[in-house]
């Protein structure tokens, strides 16, 4: 299938390898511009970008999609499906509509928990016992479209944010995979809305305001607004 590629972070890179190595047509890859980063503020490639590039994929980096001069362009990629894994960018109706299969994203929760930008974070952050990946058909919506598939993956009592962010992504290319899989053979399925999705995972009971509870990593302070999650390995309290 001819496919269009959205992200920007390394989370998103084993998917775009995996459908490029899957023998899919991956036509054009979008991610967030480069920026200034580093003692030198140099501009710095997203690590999506990068792995394009290495797979000679032309790259295109708007910094909206909301004009028509960019919906144009993405409509003469003339793409079967797009696929959207943490890329930073809202994507208004004209270009979810573009693909002649619309457009997938990867999330990295059990929706309709953690909608929205860092839900491994959040996920960790609130002592959630498990935590998941879905394929939806995207929608004007923040994480409202129809699900397809999804996994379950355990939170252990350790596991960081760091931890859990590398598993994840390994398990999203691999869903995401099969899903592109299933809908190049005609079989995909979306049945689950956003009030038909799996049951949300209980939360934990939370330690006490100003406590931290004993033998639990400390994974994260503050969210950032980015995409990018939360790689410290975290400090063990006793």
């Amino acid at each position: 299938m001819r496919v269009v590629f959205m992200g920007t972070p390394e989370f998103s890179v084993p998917t775009l390898t995996e459908i490029v190595s899957s023998g899919h047509e991956v036509v054009a890859v979008y991610t967030r511009a480069p920026k200034p980063a580093g003692r030198g503020q140099a501009e710095r490639k997203s690590p999506v970008h990068e792995a394009a590039e290495g797979f000679g994929i032309p790259v295109f980096t708007p910094k909206s999609l909301k004009g028509l001069d960019e919906q144009g362009v993405f409509a003469l990629h003339d793409a079967d499906v797009a696929i959207v894994v943490a890329y930073g960018l809202l994507l208004p109706k004209a270009i979810l509509e573009a693909p002649r299969m619309g457009c997938l994203n990867l999330h990295g929760s059990l929706l309709p928990r953690w909608q929205g930008a860092a839900p491994i974070q959040r996920a960790v952050m609130a002592g959630d016992s498990q935590t998941g990946v879905m394929v939806m058909q995207m929608d004007e919506g923040l994480d409202t479209g129809a699900v397809a598939v999804g996994e379950v993956i355990p939170i252990g009592p350790d596991m960081t944010a760091g931890e859990l962010h590398d598993q994840m992504m390994r398990v999203g290319a691999d869903l995401m995979g099969r899903a592109l899989a299933a809908l190049e053979r005609g079989v995909w399925t979306s049945s689950h809305s956003r009030k038909t999705a799996p049951p949300m995972p209980k939360r934990s009971k939370r330690p006490r305001a100003g406590s931290i509870g004993r033998g639990r990593r400390v994974t994260c302070i503050t969210i950032f607004g980015g995409s990018r999650p939360f790689r410290g390995r975290g400090s063990r309290w006793s």
